[in-house]
């Protein structure tokens, strides 16, 4: 399980860099995100996932589109996807997790978490931040939604990650009222946005493709951890 939480950290601060660092900088920066995370993976008796999460950190952010441009479909989200399962399936919670699992503080509100599954979900929450992102734009342009759709609904870079979050975290605690709740508050919020569509429907489009690949990508992570866990 841990090797799926590093392979997913490792794209989320390699997209977090690509969006938010200078271009001067993102060098340097993937340099040392990789060292941080061998360090740490080579404490936990894991370093060969850091090196696998670099090859598919790097196969994301040249294959996925930035914030301004490019289109690659959803065929690298696929990749991440299937490298995950296959870490879960290989590697669930393990009993030996290293030298960094013995001082590794397990307490926490929710009972005992261990280090396997707090670097997964470590990882989810970065993936699903700006890579949350990547993903939900590539889905807008493979599905043709007009270039200039992410500016008819405000915040939406903003909502988007918090949303994703909100969903992964109530969904791993079995908070599913709460979590109908979330998502039915979104739909309120947005229909007299959504009710003044003049666009051809655009914005109801950019509204219902955005939000089903948000919660499918979150609700994704959430089945992992799940899987992970339960294994």
């Amino acid at each position: 399980m841990i090797g799926a939480g590093i392979v997913l950290l490792g794209v989320g601060l390699a997209d977090l860099i690509r969006r938010h660092a200078p271009a001067r900088l993102r060098a340097l920066l993937y340099i040392v995100a990789f060292l941080l995370v061998l360090v740490g993976a080579s404490g936990a008796d894991a370093a060969v996932w850091a090196f696998a999460a670099t090859g598919v950190a790097s196969m994301w952010v040249v294959t996925t589109p930035g914030s301004t441009g490019g289109r690659a479909g959803l065929w690298p989200l696929i990749v991440v996807a299937l490298v995950a399962l296959v870490a879960v399936a290989v590697m669930g919670v393990r009993d030996d997790q290293g030298p960094l699992g013995a001082i590794w503080p397990t307490g926490s509100p929710l009972g005992a978490v261990s280090l396997d599954v707090g670097v997964f979900v470590i990882g989810a929450l970065a993936f699903l931040t700006e890579s949350g992102n990547v993903v939900v734009r590539a889905a807008l342009r493979g599905g043709e939604v007009a270039s200039d759709a992410p500016t008819i609904l405000k915040g939406g870079r903003l909502i988007g990650p918090l949303e994703r979050v909100l969903v992964f975290a109530l969904t791993g605690t079995g908070a599913f009222t709460l979590l109908a709740a979330v998502l039915a508050a979104k739909g309120i919020v947005r229909f007299p946005e959504i009710s003044r569509d003049t666009d051809l429907g655009t914005r109801a489009e950019y509204f219902l493709i955005g939000s089903l690949v948000s919660w499918v990508t979150a609700l994704g992570a959430a089945f992992l951890l799940w899987w992970g866990t339960a294994a």
